[in-house]
């Protein structure tokens, strides 16, 4: 098992998931804080919402979790919602602040 392949392989599909209000996925929002796996192929996310009481704090998660279990080779995921550090517009991607004109 290549880790290394596999961690971006799951960034990959992460980046396929947009936040409902704004028009860019959550890895280049920074809403992703760590993609790690163990030895047996399972998946640990560490992210953040945009706010505590976004809209999406019930099902994204859910997402984020299945569709990297979906990724080929993942044996499983599961998903850590922290609020430390809490997200700001600083941990924006230089491609998602030029895509919302912040740059």
């Amino acid at each position: 098992m290549d880790k290394r392949k596999l961690e971006k392989d799951i960034i990959d599909v992460l980046k396929s998931i947009f936040d409902p209000e704004i028009p860019v996925d959550i890895y280049e929002l920074g809403l992703i804080y760590e993609v790690k796996l163990d030895d047996n192929a399972n998946a640990f996310i560490s992210m953040t919402l945009t706010s505590p009481s976004c809209p999406v704090a019930e099902s994204l998660p859910v997402e984020v979790e299945q569709k990297a279990a979906s990724v080929e080779g993942v044996n499983s995921a599961k998903v850590e919602i922290t609020f430390e550090p809490p997200w700001s517009q600083d941990m924006m991607s230089e491609e998602a602040k030029l895509e919302l004109g912040f740059l």
